[in-house]
């Protein structure tokens, strides 16, 4: 029985790659603009409504202040997000899965400073005896700006893969095991 289950998850995680592609991008896609969105809508509260940083938290933020203030909410986006790259790589050929695995090691590192921040709050000890947990970028760069730019930059080269995989060269698309592809110009 114990077999059948183990079997049964690597089957599941491959339709995601094949039959389910399309909609595992889509709400991938989602949770990511979301997120991203997020975090644009922080910025404009400080830079264009001049509010200050610790009252601008984005969206969910105003309502919710724990989940700007929460490690583990930021930690556990960060890791839904390196899972989704991770599972939903195998579904990308050829230059749209370069661009793919570009944007997920990116987010490998951008994982490791959101693991350094949780475990700075879990212990109570910051790096470098600052006052709040600081990941190592964080030195030089303020965390919103920081936070922003990560996030920028994870998400650039993920779009240029969905776009890439969406529309892919013929041999791309001769290797592709899912139905992502938009029809090829001229059939």
């Amino acid at each position: 029985m114990a077999s059948e289950t183990v079997q049964a998850v690597p089957g599941r995680l491959s339709a995601l790659n094949t039959r389910y592609h399309k909609t595992a991008l889509g709400v991938f896609a989602f949770i990511v603009v979301a997120h991203w969105a997020e975090h644009v809508a922080q910025a404009i509260q400080v830079w264009v409504l001049g509010w200050p940083l610790a009252e601008a938290r984005g969206v969910l933020g105003v309502p919710f202040p724990w989940l700007v203030k929460s490690e583990w909410m930021h930690y556990g986006y960060a890791l839904l997000m390196l899972a989704g790259l991770i599972v939903l790589r195998k579904g990308f050929t050829g230059s749209a899965r370069t661009w793919w695995n570009v944007s997920l090691g990116i987010q490998v590192w951008h994982h490791l400073e959101h693991l350094l921040l949780l475990i700075q709050a879990l212990v109570g000890a910051n790096l470098l005896g600052r006052p709040a947990p600081t990941s190592v970028l964080q030195i030089f760069l303020p965390r919103m700006e920081l936070h922003l730019f990560y996030n920028a930059i994870v998400f650039i080269p993920m779009v240029i893969a969905m776009v890439r995989h969406l529309r892919p060269s013929e041999p791309e698309r001769a290797a592709m095991l899912c139905g992502c592809a938009v029809p090829a110009y001229g059939r």
